[in-house]
Protein backbone atom coordinates (compact mmCIF):
# COMPACT_ATOMS: atom_id res chain seq x y z
CA UNK A 1 0.00 0.00 0.00
CA UNK A 2 1.38 3.74 -0.84
CA UNK A 3 1.02 5.91 1.88
CA UNK A 4 1.13 9.46 1.22
CA UNK A 5 1.39 12.32 3.28
CA UNK A 6 -0.71 15.86 3.17
CA UNK A 7 2.84 17.75 1.88
CA UNK A 8 3.69 15.06 -0.74
CA UNK A 9 0.11 15.77 -2.27
CA UNK A 10 0.41 19.35 -2.19
CA UNK A 11 3.35 19.45 -4.25
CA UNK A 12 2.41 17.27 -7.11
CA UNK A 13 -1.54 18.29 -6.97
CA UNK A 14 -3.59 21.12 -7.57
CA UNK A 15 -6.72 23.01 -7.75
CA UNK A 16 -5.76 22.76 -11.83
CA UNK A 17 -5.94 18.77 -11.38
CA UNK A 18 -9.05 19.05 -9.22
CA UNK A 19 -11.27 21.14 -11.41
CA UNK A 20 -10.68 18.83 -13.59
CA UNK A 21 -11.63 15.80 -11.72
CA UNK A 22 -14.02 16.71 -10.08
CA UNK A 23 -15.75 17.77 -13.81
CA UNK A 24 -15.02 14.18 -15.05
CA UNK A 25 -16.81 12.50 -11.96
CA UNK A 26 -19.94 14.99 -11.43
CA UNK A 27 -20.68 13.58 -15.50
CA UNK A 28 -19.96 10.01 -14.82
CA UNK A 29 -22.35 10.34 -11.77
CA UNK A 30 -24.97 12.01 -14.20
CA UNK A 31 -24.37 9.28 -16.61
CA UNK A 32 -24.82 6.39 -13.75
CA UNK A 33 -21.55 5.36 -13.16
CA UNK A 34 -21.06 5.76 -9.60
CA UNK A 35 -21.97 4.41 -6.40
CA UNK A 36 -22.56 6.69 -3.75
CA UNK A 37 -24.39 4.99 -0.55
CA UNK A 38 -25.17 7.89 1.77
CA UNK A 39 -22.51 8.86 4.18
CA UNK A 40 -22.89 8.09 8.10
CA UNK A 41 -22.18 10.93 10.79
CA UNK A 42 -20.97 10.11 14.13
CA UNK A 43 -21.86 13.66 16.66
CA UNK A 44 -19.78 14.23 19.57
CA UNK A 45 -22.00 17.21 21.36
CA UNK A 46 -19.46 17.58 24.24
CA UNK A 47 -17.30 18.53 21.99
CA UNK A 48 -19.34 20.07 19.21
CA UNK A 49 -17.34 17.84 16.92
CA UNK A 50 -18.19 15.11 14.22
CA UNK A 51 -16.92 12.15 12.58
CA UNK A 52 -17.81 11.32 8.78
CA UNK A 53 -17.72 7.88 6.93
CA UNK A 54 -18.01 8.27 3.16
CA UNK A 55 -17.95 5.07 0.55
CA UNK A 56 -17.90 5.33 -2.75
CA UNK A 57 -17.16 3.42 -5.88
CA UNK A 58 -16.35 4.54 -9.95
CA UNK A 59 -17.94 0.95 -11.67
CA UNK A 60 -16.70 1.78 -14.47
CA UNK A 61 -12.95 2.59 -13.72
CA UNK A 62 -13.43 -0.32 -10.78
CA UNK A 63 -11.98 2.10 -7.94
CA UNK A 64 -13.86 2.40 -4.52
CA UNK A 65 -12.62 4.93 -1.79
CA UNK A 66 -13.73 5.27 1.88
CA UNK A 67 -13.20 8.60 3.54
CA UNK A 68 -12.95 8.99 7.49
CA UNK A 69 -12.73 12.83 8.61
CA UNK A 70 -13.06 13.81 12.03
CA UNK A 71 -14.16 17.81 12.54
CA UNK A 72 -13.21 18.98 15.85
CA UNK A 73 -13.73 22.22 16.15
CA UNK A 74 -12.16 23.34 19.34
CA UNK A 75 -8.30 21.32 18.43
CA UNK A 76 -6.29 24.55 16.94
CA UNK A 77 -6.39 25.65 21.07
CA UNK A 78 -4.85 21.91 22.05
CA UNK A 79 -2.35 22.48 18.80
CA UNK A 80 -4.21 20.73 16.36
CA UNK A 81 -5.94 20.87 13.34
CA UNK A 82 -9.79 21.21 12.93
CA UNK A 83 -10.36 18.68 9.86
CA UNK A 84 -8.03 15.61 10.20
CA UNK A 85 -9.14 12.75 7.68
CA UNK A 86 -7.56 9.65 5.61
CA UNK A 87 -8.34 8.26 2.18
CA UNK A 88 -8.60 4.28 1.89
CA UNK A 89 -8.35 3.76 -2.15
CA UNK A 90 -8.83 0.40 -3.13
CA UNK A 91 -8.88 -1.99 -6.48
CA UNK A 92 -12.90 -3.12 -7.35
CA UNK A 93 -11.09 -5.65 -9.73
CA UNK A 94 -9.10 -7.84 -7.07
CA UNK A 95 -10.02 -5.88 -4.09
CA UNK A 96 -6.49 -4.83 -2.84
CA UNK A 97 -6.33 -1.98 -1.19
CA UNK A 98 -3.42 0.38 -2.95
CA UNK A 99 -3.41 3.90 -1.19
CA UNK A 100 -3.55 5.46 2.27
CA UNK A 101 -4.27 9.13 1.37
CA UNK A 102 -4.65 12.10 3.68
CA UNK A 103 -7.89 13.51 3.21
CA UNK A 104 -7.49 17.07 4.84
CA UNK A 105 -5.95 19.06 1.95
CA UNK A 106 -7.87 16.98 -0.31
CA UNK A 107 -11.13 17.67 1.05
CA UNK A 108 -10.28 21.83 0.88
CA UNK A 109 -9.05 21.22 -2.02
CA UNK A 110 -12.41 19.17 -3.76
CA UNK A 111 -14.97 21.44 -2.08
CA UNK A 112 -13.33 24.65 -3.71
CA UNK A 113 -13.18 22.52 -6.89
CA UNK A 114 -16.78 22.55 -6.48
CA UNK A 115 -17.31 25.91 -6.23
CA UNK A 116 -14.68 26.64 -8.46
CA UNK A 117 -17.09 24.74 -11.05
CA UNK A 118 -20.44 26.79 -9.73
CA UNK A 119 -18.79 29.56 -9.79
CA UNK A 120 -18.47 28.86 -13.80
CA UNK A 121 -21.67 27.95 -14.83
CA UNK A 122 -23.58 30.47 -12.26
CA UNK A 123 -21.49 33.79 -11.80
CA UNK A 124 -21.75 36.33 -13.87
CA UNK A 125 -18.97 36.44 -16.72
CA UNK A 126 -17.38 39.91 -15.95
CA UNK A 127 -17.62 39.23 -11.92
CA UNK A 128 -14.44 41.02 -10.65
CA UNK A 129 -15.16 41.18 -6.93
CA UNK A 130 -15.11 38.20 -4.51
CA UNK A 131 -16.06 38.54 -0.75
CA UNK A 132 -15.02 35.57 1.52
CA UNK A 133 -17.55 35.33 5.06
CA UNK A 134 -15.31 33.16 6.99
CA UNK A 135 -11.64 32.91 6.69
CA UNK A 136 -10.72 29.43 8.59
CA UNK A 137 -9.11 26.43 6.78
CA UNK A 138 -11.90 25.23 4.13
CA UNK A 139 -11.64 29.12 2.57
CA UNK A 140 -8.55 29.30 1.36
CA UNK A 141 -9.05 26.58 -1.28
CA UNK A 142 -12.68 28.02 -1.62
CA UNK A 143 -10.89 31.47 -3.24
CA UNK A 144 -8.59 29.65 -5.32
CA UNK A 145 -11.52 27.61 -7.09
CA UNK A 146 -12.84 30.76 -7.85
CA UNK A 147 -10.00 32.65 -9.15
CA UNK A 148 -9.47 30.03 -11.42
CA UNK A 149 -12.57 30.57 -13.35
CA UNK A 150 -12.92 34.15 -13.07
CA UNK A 151 -10.59 37.30 -13.24
CA UNK A 152 -10.79 38.58 -9.57
CA UNK A 153 -9.56 41.97 -9.65
CA UNK A 154 -10.14 42.49 -6.25
CA UNK A 155 -10.92 40.25 -2.95
CA UNK A 156 -13.00 41.24 0.22
CA UNK A 157 -12.47 39.50 3.76
CA UNK A 158 -14.79 38.98 6.68
CA UNK A 159 -13.89 37.37 9.51
CA UNK A 160 -15.42 37.67 13.23
CA UNK A 161 -11.66 38.26 13.88
CA UNK A 162 -10.58 40.53 12.34
CA UNK A 163 -6.50 39.85 12.78
CA UNK A 164 -7.70 36.21 11.06
CA UNK A 165 -8.99 37.92 8.01
CA UNK A 166 -5.57 39.54 7.38
CA UNK A 167 -3.57 36.82 8.19
CA UNK A 168 -5.46 34.90 5.59
CA UNK A 169 -5.03 38.03 2.91
CA UNK A 170 -1.63 37.65 3.65
CA UNK A 171 -1.37 33.63 3.04
CA UNK A 172 -3.59 34.41 -0.63
CA UNK A 173 -0.52 36.76 -0.99
CA UNK A 174 2.12 34.04 -0.07
CA UNK A 175 0.80 31.52 -2.03
CA UNK A 176 1.36 33.56 -5.43
CA UNK A 177 -2.19 35.39 -5.34
CA UNK A 178 -1.72 38.83 -7.02
CA UNK A 179 -4.88 40.23 -6.45
CA UNK A 180 -5.03 43.05 -4.04
CA UNK A 181 -7.25 41.88 -0.96
CA UNK A 182 -9.28 44.19 1.68
CA UNK A 183 -10.80 43.47 5.06
CA UNK A 184 -13.54 44.77 6.61
CA UNK A 185 -15.33 44.64 9.58
CA UNK A 186 -18.84 44.99 8.80
CA UNK A 187 -20.12 42.08 6.66
CA UNK A 188 -23.10 44.38 5.02
CA UNK A 189 -20.31 45.84 3.42
CA UNK A 190 -18.52 42.93 2.27
CA UNK A 191 -21.89 41.37 0.47
CA UNK A 192 -22.84 44.61 -0.75
CA UNK A 193 -19.86 45.26 -3.05
CA UNK A 194 -19.86 41.83 -4.03
CA UNK A 195 -20.23 39.64 -7.23
CA UNK A 196 -19.38 36.32 -5.90
CA UNK A 197 -19.74 35.19 -2.43
CA UNK A 198 -17.62 32.24 -0.55
CA UNK A 199 -19.75 31.88 2.88
CA UNK A 200 -17.20 29.05 4.83
CA UNK A 201 -18.60 28.86 8.31
CA UNK A 202 -19.63 26.53 10.89
CA UNK A 203 -22.30 28.77 12.37
CA UNK A 204 -25.53 28.25 13.54
CA UNK A 205 -26.99 31.67 12.91
CA UNK A 206 -26.99 33.26 9.31
CA UNK A 207 -23.61 35.60 8.95
CA UNK A 208 -25.04 38.00 6.63
CA UNK A 209 -28.50 39.38 5.75
CA UNK A 210 -30.03 37.97 2.65
CA UNK A 211 -30.95 42.13 1.88
CA UNK A 212 -27.69 42.84 0.99
CA UNK A 213 -27.35 40.99 -1.59
CA UNK A 214 -27.36 42.95 -4.81
CA UNK A 215 -28.61 41.88 -8.24
CA UNK A 216 -26.26 39.26 -10.12
CA UNK A 217 -25.12 38.12 -6.92
CA UNK A 218 -23.66 34.39 -7.04
CA UNK A 219 -23.37 32.48 -3.33
CA UNK A 220 -21.23 29.21 -2.56
CA UNK A 221 -22.57 28.06 0.68
CA UNK A 222 -19.77 25.42 1.67
CA UNK A 223 -19.90 25.89 5.63
CA UNK A 224 -22.97 24.43 7.05
CA UNK A 225 -23.21 20.62 6.79
CA UNK A 226 -25.43 19.67 9.73
CA UNK A 227 -29.09 20.28 10.38
CA UNK A 228 -28.35 22.69 13.15
CA UNK A 229 -26.59 24.98 11.21
CA UNK A 230 -27.99 28.07 9.16
CA UNK A 231 -24.79 29.77 7.53
CA UNK A 232 -27.03 31.78 4.83
CA UNK A 233 -30.77 33.30 6.20
CA UNK A 234 -34.26 32.93 4.99
CA UNK A 235 -34.14 35.52 2.65
CA UNK A 236 -30.98 35.03 0.60
CA UNK A 237 -32.45 31.30 -0.29
CA UNK A 238 -36.03 32.96 -1.04
CA UNK A 239 -33.79 35.93 -3.67
CA UNK A 240 -32.13 33.10 -5.20
CA UNK A 241 -33.73 32.40 -8.97
CA UNK A 242 -31.58 29.46 -9.22
CA UNK A 243 -30.69 26.84 -6.37
CA UNK A 244 -27.83 24.40 -7.03
CA UNK A 245 -26.95 21.89 -5.14
CA UNK A 246 -24.03 19.22 -4.97
CA UNK A 247 -25.73 16.06 -4.34
CA UNK A 248 -29.85 16.13 -3.83
CA UNK A 249 -29.79 13.36 -1.37
CA UNK A 250 -26.92 14.46 0.99
CA UNK A 251 -28.39 18.31 1.26
CA UNK A 252 -32.50 17.63 2.15
CA UNK A 253 -30.35 15.74 5.33
CA UNK A 254 -27.61 18.12 6.19
CA UNK A 255 -28.39 21.35 4.64
CA UNK A 256 -29.65 23.37 7.80
CA UNK A 257 -30.78 26.29 5.94
CA UNK A 258 -32.25 24.83 3.43
CA UNK A 259 -34.41 22.54 5.76
CA UNK A 260 -35.25 25.36 8.35
CA UNK A 261 -36.26 27.19 5.59
CA UNK A 262 -38.76 24.11 4.23
CA UNK A 263 -39.82 23.07 7.35
CA UNK A 264 -41.50 26.80 8.30
CA UNK A 265 -43.06 26.75 4.71
CA UNK A 266 -40.64 29.61 3.52
CA UNK A 267 -39.37 27.28 0.46
CA UNK A 268 -39.27 23.94 -0.82
CA UNK A 269 -37.06 21.31 -1.94
CA UNK A 270 -38.71 20.97 -5.16
CA UNK A 271 -37.59 24.69 -6.01
CA UNK A 272 -33.86 23.35 -6.42
CA UNK A 273 -32.99 23.85 -10.04
CA UNK A 274 -31.00 20.75 -9.98
CA UNK A 275 -27.51 19.13 -8.92
CA UNK A 276 -23.98 20.47 -9.58
CA UNK A 277 -23.24 17.60 -12.41
CA UNK A 278 -26.87 18.32 -14.04
CA UNK A 279 -25.44 21.75 -14.33
CA UNK A 280 -22.14 20.51 -16.27
CA UNK A 281 -23.32 18.20 -18.39
CA UNK A 282 -26.18 21.10 -19.45
CA UNK A 283 -29.05 18.92 -18.43
CA UNK A 284 -30.35 21.98 -16.11
CA UNK A 285 -29.96 25.56 -17.03
CA UNK A 286 -27.45 28.06 -15.66
CA UNK A 287 -27.29 31.58 -15.52
CA UNK A 288 -29.91 33.62 -17.99
CA UNK A 289 -29.16 36.87 -17.37
CA UNK A 290 -26.97 39.35 -15.38
CA UNK A 291 -29.40 40.25 -12.46
CA UNK A 292 -30.41 36.76 -11.38
CA UNK A 293 -28.78 36.24 -7.82
CA UNK A 294 -27.15 32.61 -7.69
CA UNK A 295 -26.72 29.67 -4.96
CA UNK A 296 -24.67 26.78 -4.73
CA UNK A 297 -25.30 24.59 -1.99
CA UNK A 298 -22.25 22.31 -1.20
CA UNK A 299 -22.80 19.47 2.13
CA UNK A 300 -20.37 17.06 0.23
CA UNK A 301 -20.21 13.45 -0.80
CA UNK A 302 -17.62 11.04 -0.80
CA UNK A 303 -17.60 10.32 -4.89
CA UNK A 304 -15.84 13.99 -5.23
CA UNK A 305 -13.39 12.51 -2.89
CA UNK A 306 -13.02 9.82 -4.79
CA UNK A 307 -12.01 11.83 -7.41
CA UNK A 308 -9.39 13.90 -6.11
CA UNK A 309 -7.94 10.82 -4.47
CA UNK A 310 -7.37 8.57 -7.75
CA UNK A 311 -6.17 11.85 -9.32
CA UNK A 312 -3.52 12.50 -6.13
CA UNK A 313 -2.50 8.68 -6.45
CA UNK A 314 -2.10 8.43 -9.83
CA UNK A 315 0.24 11.96 -9.68
CA UNK A 316 1.67 10.12 -6.20
CA UNK A 317 2.79 7.17 -8.42
CA UNK A 318 3.66 8.96 -11.99
CA UNK A 319 6.11 11.39 -9.00
CA UNK A 320 7.54 8.75 -7.57
CA UNK A 321 6.26 9.64 -3.74
CA UNK A 322 4.87 8.32 -1.00
CA UNK A 323 6.03 5.13 1.09
CA UNK A 324 5.21 1.66 0.40
CA UNK A 325 4.40 -0.12 3.65
CA UNK A 326 3.16 -3.59 4.27
CA UNK A 327 -0.17 -3.88 5.65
Amino acid sequence: MLVVNEKQIMSTYSMKEALQDVEEVLKAKVAEKISNPHRTVLEFPQHEASALYMPSADLVEEVTAVKVVTIFPNNPSNGKSTTQGVVLLSDAKNGEHVAMLNASYLTRLRTGALSGIATKYLARKNAKVLTVIGTGAMAFEQALGVLAVREIERIILFNRTAEKAQKFGEKLANFGVRVPFEVVVDVSIAVRQADIICCATRSNDPVFNGEDLQPGTHINGVGSYLPHMLEMDVTTIKRASKIIVDDLAGVKDEAGELMHAEKIGEWSFNDVQGEIGQLVVRDVTGRENEEEITLFKSVGAAYFDLAVAKGAYVKAKEQNIGTNIEV
